[in-house]
């Protein structure tokens, strides 16, 4: 197990994408925006099945960071479970309905941002 806070952005995203595989995010994608926005580094965008399945994700992967040493700056919508945001400063991470996040269409707001290469998202 990891002691303390890791300090890299990307492994601490890599780490939130891994936690929210737990409990069975798919379709996750990681953005490095880094050299287009001045507010984070990179986008995590997962999607969840149902408000209980997108909350229980955002839940995992707040608690899975904090047992790290690492907090977000904020969350909202983890009660609601439509849309959970958590902002940990240098990444963010957005987990959605399906239908709300084809609505808000973040891949296509970033559609310049590389991804980074993850093993296995859930794409099915």
């Amino acid at each position: 197990m990891i002691e303390g806070p890791i300090l890299d952005a990307e492994k601490n995203a890599l780490k939130a994408v891994e936690l929210g595989l737990e409990k069975k995010a798919y379709d996750l994608q990681l953005l490095n925006v880094k050299e287009l926005s001045s507010l984070t580094d990179y986008l995590l965008i997962a999607s969840g099945r149902s408000d209980r399945q997108v909350s229980a994700i955002a839940e995992s992967i707040r608690l899975g960071l904090k047992e790290l040493g690492i907090t977000p700056l904020a969350t909202d919508g983890i009660d609601k479970g439509r849309w959970a945001l958590l902002d940990y400063g240098d990444f963010m991470v957005h987990v959605f309905q399906p239908t709300v996040r084809s609505f808000y269409d973040l891949e296509g707001l970033w559609s310049e941002a590389p991804q980074v290469p993850l093993a296995d998202t859930g794409t099915a």
